[in-house]
């Protein structure tokens, strides 16, 4: 038997529970996968809490769509894949589980020097970070904002940035100031004064903001500081892109990702997981939890406001 995290009505964390079901089986074009750690992001409670809308619950979901683990089967029709082949998901429905499938197109080999919790954590913040960094046209002469830098995406948009060559500002609580400083970029405290922190910081102006915040004190300090609102993205405030002229991706946008940033999110997973392999790029984990207290994790992610990312190990 498997053991899967599900509920079946929207609601608080009480409503997940853990499951025995079946152990699946690969349909031709899947892989069954013996996971080993699984990611919590904060789209798994928005989700849960209905902030995001997914329709009526008419069968049992299962939250999570990242996670590392070992290849256990393969269907008809995949080449490329072995039993025993270390893998990373992304983008799979249900990855709080001991078993999940998964096709091809959603795996990405993790290497020997990555352990199951980094390779887990890696997913949607690299995936996101990447892809937003990318879709807002950042060049080595920009000078990059990013709101929420302490979060998951946004350290790793802090390193995918500094890899281009751009000055990166960040903002966060002060607690997390050094982390900040540490992963290279110019840490400000945001609060009141933000915009007159930044500018002191930041003389030469700012071109490009990444909001991971989603705040009314982060949008409005990012119209102050760029004029041209096409280089502002939200990951957290996508409904409100079209009134406000600014790029989002997810984040509650009613406009799905295309095919070619769905490709870049893969391509940052790939590039993260190489660096990360290499000791190049930091992964921060916030917490871990079993595969049992998905509901204190999620939770944690909820209210805690966790630096780094929260991972579950079945």
């Amino acid at each position: 038997m498997a053991q899967v995290v599900q509920y079946n009505e929207f609601g608080g964390p009480e409503v997940l529970e853990l499951v025995e079901v079946a152990e699946p089986r690969a349909s031709a074009g899947e892989v069954v996968i013996a996971v080993r750690a699984a990611g919590v992001n904060p789209i798994d409670w928005k989700i849960r809490r209905a902030i995001r809308p997914t329709g009526p619950i008419t069968t049992p979901r299962r939250p999570g769509s990242d996670a590392s683990g070992r290849i256990v089967e393969v269907g008809a029709g995949v080449t490329g894949w072995s039993v025993g082949d270390a893998v990373i998901v992304l983008g799979a429905a249900g990855a709080y589980a001991s078993r999940l499938t998964a096709t091809p197109a959603q795996l990405t080999r993790k290497p020997d020097g990555l352990g199951w919790a980094e390779a887990a954590a890696l997913g949607v913040p690299a995936g996101t970070a990447y892809q937003a960094l990318r879709s807002l046209g950042l060049g080595s002469a920009d000078t990059l904002l990013i709101h929420g830098g302490s979060g998951s995406v946004g350290q790793a948009a802090i390193q995918f940035a500094l890899l281009d060559g751009a000055t990166v500002i960040a903002t966060a609580s002060k607690p997390n100031q050094a982390r900040l400083a540490e992963l290279g970029a110019i840490p400000v405290v945001y609060g009141p004064g933000l915009v007159d922190r930044i500018r002191a910081v930041a003389p030469q102006g700012v071109d490009v903001v990444l909001d991971a915040a989603g705040t009314d004190e982060a949008l409005e300090a990012s119209f102050a500081l760029v004029d041209d609102r096409s280089r502002i993205g939200t990951i957290v405030v996508g409904w409100k892109a079209a009134e406000l002229g600014i790029q989002a991706w997810s984040g509650g946008s009613p406009v799905p990702l295309t095919p070619e940033q769905v490709e870049l999110r893969a391509e940052g997973l790939r590039l993260a997981t190489e660096l990360a392999a290499a000791g190049r790029f930091d992964v921060e984990i916030a917490a871990v939890f079993p595969l049992a207290e998905a509901a204190a994790a999620q939770d944690l992610s909820e209210h805690g406001h966790p630096r780094g990312k929260i991972v579950l190990l079945p």
